[in-house]
Protein backbone atom coordinates (compact mmCIF):
# COMPACT_ATOMS: atom_id res chain seq x y z
CA UNK A 1 0.00 0.00 0.00
CA UNK A 2 1.65 3.48 -0.85
CA UNK A 3 2.00 6.10 2.00
CA UNK A 4 2.99 9.51 2.16
CA UNK A 5 5.79 10.66 3.26
CA UNK A 6 4.91 13.39 5.75
CA UNK A 7 8.73 14.06 7.17
CA UNK A 8 8.91 15.45 3.65
CA UNK A 9 6.80 18.18 4.04
CA UNK A 10 7.78 19.65 7.31
CA UNK A 11 8.77 23.43 6.13
CA UNK A 12 9.84 23.21 2.18
CA UNK A 13 8.56 21.27 -0.63
CA UNK A 14 10.68 19.97 -3.72
CA UNK A 15 13.99 20.50 -1.88
CA UNK A 16 16.46 20.75 -4.84
CA UNK A 17 18.87 18.69 -2.72
CA UNK A 18 16.02 15.87 -3.16
CA UNK A 19 15.91 15.66 -6.61
CA UNK A 20 17.54 12.89 -8.68
CA UNK A 21 20.81 14.33 -10.22
CA UNK A 22 20.74 11.64 -13.06
CA UNK A 23 17.14 13.17 -14.07
CA UNK A 24 16.15 16.22 -16.20
CA UNK A 25 12.29 15.82 -15.16
CA UNK A 26 11.43 16.54 -18.84
CA UNK A 27 10.14 13.95 -19.64
CA UNK A 28 8.07 10.92 -18.00
CA UNK A 29 5.58 10.47 -15.26
CA UNK A 30 5.73 12.25 -11.80
CA UNK A 31 4.01 11.96 -8.49
CA UNK A 32 3.17 15.64 -7.45
CA UNK A 33 1.71 17.04 -4.55
CA UNK A 34 0.87 20.88 -3.95
CA UNK A 35 -0.12 22.49 -0.53
CA UNK A 36 -1.85 25.45 0.83
CA UNK A 37 -0.27 27.62 3.38
CA UNK A 38 0.16 26.07 6.81
CA UNK A 39 -2.20 23.83 4.95
CA UNK A 40 -5.09 25.92 5.36
CA UNK A 41 -8.47 24.44 4.02
CA UNK A 42 -8.88 26.79 1.25
CA UNK A 43 -10.30 24.35 -1.58
CA UNK A 44 -13.22 23.41 0.38
CA UNK A 45 -14.15 20.56 2.90
CA UNK A 46 -14.96 16.71 2.97
CA UNK A 47 -18.23 16.01 4.07
CA UNK A 48 -19.48 12.28 4.35
CA UNK A 49 -16.63 11.41 1.88
CA UNK A 50 -17.06 13.69 -0.70
CA UNK A 51 -15.33 16.80 -1.11
CA UNK A 52 -17.12 20.01 -1.27
CA UNK A 53 -15.44 22.63 -3.03
CA UNK A 54 -14.95 25.97 -2.31
CA UNK A 55 -14.81 28.77 -5.06
CA UNK A 56 -11.13 28.84 -5.42
CA UNK A 57 -11.19 24.95 -5.13
CA UNK A 58 -13.69 24.70 -8.38
CA UNK A 59 -10.97 26.64 -10.05
CA UNK A 60 -8.44 25.05 -9.68
CA UNK A 61 -10.21 22.24 -10.87
CA UNK A 62 -11.01 24.30 -14.34
CA UNK A 63 -7.47 25.06 -14.44
CA UNK A 64 -6.15 21.63 -13.63
CA UNK A 65 -8.51 20.44 -16.63
CA UNK A 66 -7.08 22.98 -18.86
CA UNK A 67 -3.48 21.83 -18.44
CA UNK A 68 -3.13 20.30 -21.95
CA UNK A 69 -4.68 22.98 -23.53
CA UNK A 70 -1.78 25.22 -22.61
CA UNK A 71 1.07 23.17 -22.65
CA UNK A 72 0.98 20.52 -25.59
CA UNK A 73 3.78 18.74 -23.71
CA UNK A 74 1.91 18.08 -20.54
CA UNK A 75 -1.55 15.83 -19.47
CA UNK A 76 -2.60 15.22 -15.73
CA UNK A 77 -4.76 11.82 -16.14
CA UNK A 78 -5.59 11.56 -12.61
CA UNK A 79 -5.62 14.30 -9.69
CA UNK A 80 -7.60 14.85 -6.09
CA UNK A 81 -8.09 18.28 -4.29
CA UNK A 82 -7.91 18.02 -1.25
CA UNK A 83 -9.14 20.82 1.71
CA UNK A 84 -5.52 21.71 2.03
CA UNK A 85 -3.23 20.24 -0.94
CA UNK A 86 -3.64 18.92 -4.02
CA UNK A 87 -2.31 15.42 -5.52
CA UNK A 88 -1.64 14.75 -9.30
CA UNK A 89 -0.02 12.89 -11.91
CA UNK A 90 1.82 14.45 -14.45
CA UNK A 91 2.95 13.11 -17.95
CA UNK A 92 5.52 14.84 -19.64
CA UNK A 93 6.49 14.35 -22.91
CA UNK A 94 9.09 17.26 -24.85
CA UNK A 95 9.05 15.24 -28.30
CA UNK A 96 5.71 17.22 -28.54
CA UNK A 97 7.53 20.36 -28.35
CA UNK A 98 8.13 22.59 -31.41
CA UNK A 99 11.56 23.20 -29.61
CA UNK A 100 14.11 21.58 -28.19
CA UNK A 101 16.37 24.53 -26.63
CA UNK A 102 15.82 25.99 -23.26
CA UNK A 103 16.99 29.38 -24.18
CA UNK A 104 13.61 29.62 -26.63
CA UNK A 105 10.33 31.39 -25.52
CA UNK A 106 7.22 29.57 -24.69
CA UNK A 107 4.57 31.21 -24.67
CA UNK A 108 2.56 30.75 -21.49
CA UNK A 109 -1.14 32.32 -20.88
CA UNK A 110 -2.54 32.30 -16.94
CA UNK A 111 -6.02 33.33 -17.99
CA UNK A 112 -6.38 36.95 -17.83
CA UNK A 113 -4.38 37.47 -15.07
CA UNK A 114 -1.66 40.62 -14.93
CA UNK A 115 0.43 39.71 -12.11
CA UNK A 116 3.07 41.72 -10.36
CA UNK A 117 6.42 39.49 -11.61
CA UNK A 118 5.01 40.40 -15.38
CA UNK A 119 2.45 43.38 -14.90
CA UNK A 120 2.97 44.38 -18.56
CA UNK A 121 1.23 41.67 -20.19
CA UNK A 122 -1.32 38.76 -19.74
CA UNK A 123 0.18 36.33 -22.11
CA UNK A 124 3.31 36.34 -21.36
CA UNK A 125 6.83 35.40 -22.74
CA UNK A 126 8.61 32.70 -20.08
CA UNK A 127 12.10 31.66 -20.70
CA UNK A 128 13.09 28.47 -19.78
CA UNK A 129 16.33 28.29 -18.03
CA UNK A 130 19.02 25.19 -17.76
CA UNK A 131 18.16 24.92 -14.02
CA UNK A 132 14.34 24.63 -14.74
CA UNK A 133 12.54 21.26 -16.31
CA UNK A 134 9.38 21.64 -18.18
CA UNK A 135 7.84 19.77 -14.94
CA UNK A 136 8.93 23.24 -13.29
CA UNK A 137 7.48 25.69 -15.62
CA UNK A 138 3.73 23.69 -15.85
CA UNK A 139 3.22 23.63 -11.94
CA UNK A 140 4.71 27.33 -11.36
CA UNK A 141 2.21 28.52 -13.76
CA UNK A 142 -0.73 26.75 -12.56
CA UNK A 143 -0.02 28.08 -9.03
CA UNK A 144 0.38 31.15 -10.38
CA UNK A 145 -3.03 31.06 -12.43
CA UNK A 146 -4.97 30.17 -9.21
CA UNK A 147 -3.04 32.55 -6.65
CA UNK A 148 -3.87 35.17 -9.76
CA UNK A 149 -7.60 34.37 -9.86
CA UNK A 150 -7.90 34.35 -6.14
CA UNK A 151 -6.66 37.97 -5.87
CA UNK A 152 -8.65 39.34 -8.93
CA UNK A 153 -12.09 37.75 -6.56
CA UNK A 154 -10.39 38.87 -3.31
CA UNK A 155 -10.53 35.41 -2.00
CA UNK A 156 -7.95 34.67 1.03
CA UNK A 157 -6.01 32.05 -0.40
CA UNK A 158 -1.70 31.41 -0.60
CA UNK A 159 0.19 28.43 -1.59
CA UNK A 160 2.96 26.70 0.60
CA UNK A 161 6.64 27.31 -1.32
CA UNK A 162 7.12 24.75 -3.66
CA UNK A 163 6.14 21.41 -4.44
CA UNK A 164 7.21 17.49 -3.95
CA UNK A 165 7.34 15.52 -6.66
CA UNK A 166 8.17 11.75 -7.23
CA UNK A 167 9.36 10.48 -10.28
CA UNK A 168 6.88 7.02 -11.27
CA UNK A 169 9.30 4.75 -12.65
CA UNK A 170 7.03 1.88 -13.12
CA UNK A 171 3.68 0.23 -13.16
CA UNK A 172 3.46 -1.07 -10.17
CA UNK A 173 4.46 2.36 -8.51
CA UNK A 174 1.89 4.25 -11.14
CA UNK A 175 -0.90 1.30 -9.52
CA UNK A 176 -0.41 2.08 -5.96
CA UNK A 177 -0.20 5.70 -6.57
CA UNK A 178 -3.44 5.85 -8.78
CA UNK A 179 -5.16 3.89 -5.72
CA UNK A 180 -3.76 6.52 -3.48
CA UNK A 181 -5.58 9.06 -5.25
CA UNK A 182 -8.46 7.83 -6.08
CA UNK A 183 -9.27 6.76 -2.13
CA UNK A 184 -7.46 9.58 -1.14
CA UNK A 185 -11.32 11.54 0.03
CA UNK A 186 -12.59 8.59 1.39
CA UNK A 187 -9.29 7.82 3.73
CA UNK A 188 -9.12 12.35 4.59
CA UNK A 189 -8.99 11.30 8.29
CA UNK A 190 -5.92 9.11 8.01
CA UNK A 191 -4.05 11.79 5.54
CA UNK A 192 -0.46 12.68 6.91
CA UNK A 193 -2.05 16.13 6.21
CA UNK A 194 -5.52 15.97 8.22
CA UNK A 195 -6.85 18.89 10.15
CA UNK A 196 -9.71 18.48 11.91
CA UNK A 197 -12.18 20.92 11.01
Amino acid sequence: MFTMDCDKFKNKYRIDSARAKWHDYDDGFYFVTICTKNRECFFGAIKNSEMILSEIGKYTEERLQMIHDHYSYAEIPLWVIMPNHIHLILSVDSSKLSHKKRNIPVSIVIGNCVDETFPETSLRTEHATATQSWLSVVIRQFKQSVTCFAKQNNIEFLWQTRFHDHIIRNQKEMDLISEYIENNVRKWEEDCFYINP
